[in-house]
């Protein structure tokens, strides 16, 4: 029976069962977090591997015949740049392999762009005293983060099952001082939506009235796929060529979810005057990326077909706890009605929109009982989620069985503050 359909009687005698339950669950004194997607261990050890790939004995030396232990090769080796254009959908000579972290690789071209002129006949960025970027929410934290570093305004714009609302974005764009939006195009963070065909084509058709605006393409989960069904994504830069837009898309991805978080292989794509501008930079920061690294990532894969094939196998690690944080609310929260949730196909999230006006209320009892969940409100700019309903959960770190217990921690808590809630009215 939905909780909204009880009178308060009703209500009342949930409560004392739920609080029960609660309090039988803080006895159990767990400790387990779910709050970033980390990789777990059986994750990191089908890579362990690599680890002998390159040693003592071992020629460090590329396909053009160049000594990765030196200085020089500042965009990444030729095999490596191969690998990752391969993976992005682009040709090699767009391609910049840098160091671990795509994270990095993003904060690096804001950063650029804020004292380097973006595009040309325009000011950079930090003389734009009113600067504003696009955000779609839910969305990821940590490309709030840099934005609201640099001093950007945030703007939200909401998602679809398309991805985000593109006569919202064609609407906002009309501004000058907006200068760009975050974009994770498949399985995104955390909601697991892929762009439409459609989605992707009105980004290629963009009119911005900001000639400098950039569309950051974060192409985390590109190959992180959790059924047999491989999801298409169109290229961005195909249709960018369609269209003429060639300085709009600049794209990223790393390892970090494929090999080790730390020790992977993060890179770039763009057309040619991005990755000028950008390279112009990188010349002042660095000598070059650590290109050993990239030598053993190329020597363990292969090839795109050797990484996918490697993706399977987390596929096959990950699935079953996707399928028990989707079981336990189907199972647990669904016949109350009071939450909403995407049923992900890839990427690293389930996200969840409990009962309205709960979220921040969910998150402390779970806390309280021994249970980390990121934070409520994370999933949207300045942690302000108008709603304060969304979560987002990371089920790959826990192992099932403590996941099990996490999620039925989880379930009851959203039940608890959905009654109190009512009860409340």
């Amino acid at each position: 029976m939905l909780y909204e359909e009880m009178n308060k009687s009703e209500l009342l005698a949930q409560y004392e069962d739920l609080k029960k339950q609660y309090n039988d669950i803080k006895e159990l004194k767990l400790s387990l977090n779910m709050s970033r997607g980390v990789p777990c261990a059986e994750q990191l050890e089908i890579s362990r591997s690599m680890l002998d790939i390159i040693n003592s004995d071992v020629e460090c030396v590329t396909i053009d015949g160049q000594d990765c232990r030196n200085y020089g090769i500042m965009d990444g080796i030729p095999s490596c740049k191969k690998l990752m254009a391969d993976v992005m959908g682009v040709t090699p000579d767009m391609v910049m392999v840098g160091g671990n972290s795509s994270l990095n690789m993003m904060f690096d071209t804001i950063a650029c762009f804020m004292t380097a002129s973006p595009s040309e006949g325009c000011a950079p960025w930090f003389e734009v005293k009113n600067r504003k970027f696009l955000c779609p929410v839910p969305g990821y934290d940590r490309h709030f983060g840099i934005t609201e570093y640099f001093g950007f305004e945030m703007i939200t714009v909401p998602m679809t099952e398309n991805g985000p609302d593109m006569d919202v974005v064609e609407e906002l764009i009309k501004d000058e001082s907006v200068k760009g939006i975050w974009c994770v195009p498949k399985y995104s963070n955390p909601q697991g939506i892929t762009y439409s065909d459609e989605t992707v084509k009105r980004f290629a058709s963009l009119k911005p009235a900001a000639k400098d605006f950039k569309i950051m393409w974060d192409n985390a989960y590109v190959i992180h796929d959790l059924t047999d069904e491989e999801v298409p994504l169109l290229n961005i830069f195909e249709e960018c060529k369609k269209t003429g837009n060639l300085d709009l898309p600049i794209e990223f991805c790393s390892t970090s979810k494929i090999t080790f978080p730390g020790s992977g292989v993060a890179a770039m794509a763009a057309f040619d005057n991005n990755m000028k501008i950008i390279k112009n930079k990188y010349k002042y920061q660095t000598i070059g990326f650590d290109k050993i690294n990239m030598l053993r990532h190329v020597r363990f894969f292969g090839d795109l077909d050797g990484m996918k094939a490697h993706m399977k196998k987390h596929k096959d690690i990950l699935k079953p706890r996707f399928d028990l944080v989707v079981n336990k609310i189907k199972e647990n929260l669904t016949p109350y009605g009071i939450i909403s949730y995407e049923e992900p196909k890839g990427g690293y999230f389930v996200s969840v929109d409990v009962m309205e006006g709960t979220a921040k209320k969910v998150v402390a009892l779970c806390k309280e009982a021994g249970v980390i969940l990121t934070g409520a409100g994370a999933t949207y700019p300045y942690m302000n989620d108008p709603k304060n309903s969304n979560i987002r959960i990371a089920p790959t770190a826990p192992s099932v069985e403590d996941l099990s217990k996490a999620m039925d921690v989880f379930c009851v808590c959203a039940k608890l503050s959905a009654v109190e809630k009512l009860l409340e009215v």
